[in-house]
């Protein structure tokens, strides 16, 4: 049964099956419904690699979205969590 707050069900579940998360897939199937595809896929790319932030930056970003155990990762550990989220 759709979900009235996934817009792209399709696309929602295509991206679950290839692991993304719960909250990811909605935010890409919802933008990508109200933008189109395209548009959406030439967005972004201002914001350095992960890999060129410190750590402290890593740490503030992963509380911003609330990734849990944070305070425990390295530095190498909290890229993967922000990727993966």
């Amino acid at each position: 049964m759709p979900r009235a707050q996934i817009k792209d069900e399709k696309k929602y579940q295509k991206l679950r099956e290839k692991g993304e998360s719960k909250e990811k897939a909605a935010r890409i199937a919802n933008a990508s419904a109200a933008q189109g595809e395209k548009k959406v896929g030439r967005r972004g790319g201002k914001s350095p690699s992960y890999d060129e932030w410190t750590k402290d930056e890593l740490l503030k970003r992963a509380r911003e979205i609330g990734i849990e155990g944070r305070s425990s990762m390295n530095k190498s550990d909290l890229v993967k969590a922000l990727r993966d989220h």
